[in-house]
């Protein structure tokens, strides 16, 4: 890809070739990534299906007491699957960013030395997906509990405070995604802290607000709808085949056919889903570095060591101290961004 700041196109193309020649590393990482909802899913349909009649009845036999420990214990591993995915979600994207950010010189990664070269920064990648799940239930107990309390104090008409608090809630939230969406790439690429990484993104992504939220936007609707494209089709075939091979319900051979489609789905589901994680942290990885060729011109440095020709064992951008004002904060040579003033203040 070429070393400048990257257009959309050029964003898309970039995730696409990156994915194509580091797949062993981008999609064996994102399939870790789908990997426990995945065992999680097919376990329960298995479970469900082949004890599905019993399980009727055991939960029809319990009484309100049983039924609410029941309840809470669902709830409860539920919050545990959540919160281990979050932290593995957080680890997962700063440490695919290392084959991102080496394709930018098109050096090839293994999934081996991806890991190798991101050990270092597991720690603190951990440390982003705890703080990250401290800062959800922090925000969802104060809103729960601001409504209820307000609730109580003043009836119905509560409503007309809760939900602007709930939509002015959602905006702010969106507001810090973005300024916080390269946080695990800065983690990994420069060796950062924790709070020194959120620190850097907030820097990076200044001025540039609308311009990533627009792209993350696109992104997001355009993995939809091709993700939908190839599952819909799925489903209708497996209901159809269920319809024709076992068409008498409750047999043995439906309930065979109905856990051995549900299983199908749910691996055909986590596939499409690890194609889609890689590329969405593709994606993320060339808007980091697309920020720092902006504000720092991290592309100049890079070509500088390709003419001495650099190794190729080590990530590009590391070691390299940031020449420009990301965020207004820089202390480096450039008066200003290499490329002119940043666009529009985001």
């Amino acid at each position: 890809m070429p070393l400048r700041p990257l257009m959309f196109g050029e964003i898309l193309d970039g995730s696409f070739q990156t994915i194509r020649r580091n797949a062993k590393a981008m999609l064996g990482a994102a399939l870790l990534a789908q990997a426990l909802g995945t065992i999680v899913g097919a376990v329960f349909t298995a479970g469900a299906g082949s004890q599905g009649q019993s399980l009727g009845l055991w939960m029809e036999s319990l009484t309100p007491t049983q039924m609410a420990g029941v309840g809470m214990g669902l709830a409860a591993a539920g919050i545990l699957l959540g919160t281990v995915s979050v932290v593995i979600s957080a680890v997962l994207q700063g440490v695919m960013v290392v084959p991102v950010a080496r394709s930018v010189l098109n050096w090839r990664t293994g999934f081996k030395q991806m890991w190798s070269l991101s050990r270092s920064r597991i720690g603190s990648l951990l440390g982003l997906g705890l703080l990250l799940i401290l800062a959800t239930v922090a925000v969802v107990v104060v809103l729960v509990g601001g409504a209820v309390l307000l609730a109580d104090a003043m009836g119905g008409m509560a409503a007309l405070i809760i939900v602007p608090l709930f939509l002015g809630t959602m905006v702010a939230v969106l507001l810090l995604y973005i300024r916080l969406l390269v946080a695990p790439a800065a983690i990994v690429v420069e060796e950062l802290g924790v709070l020194d990484g959120l620190r850097r993104s907030w820097q990076l992504t200044r001025h540039n607000w609308w311009r990533i939220f627009g792209i993350t936007l696109v992104i997001s609707l355009l993995l939809g709808i091709i993700s939908q494209i190839v599952l819909v089709p799925i489903t209708l075939a497996s209901a159809g085949l269920s319809s024709v091979v076992a068409p008498h319900s409750g047999d043995d051979g439906q309930v065979a056919l109905a856990v051995g489609v549900g299983i199908a789905s749910i691996v055909v589901s986590a596939l499409v889903g690890a194609v889609a994680y890689a590329f969405q942290t593709s994606v993320m990885g060339l808007l980091y570095m697309d920020l720092r060729m902006r504000k720092e011109g991290l592309d100049l440095a890079l070509l500088r060591l390709l003419e001495a020709g650099g190794s190729e064992s080590g990530v590009p951008g590391r070691g390299i101290a940031p020449t420009g004002h990301a965020g207004g904060t820089g202390t480096g040579s450039w008066p200003q961004s290499p490329y002119g003033p940043p666009p529009g203040a985001g």
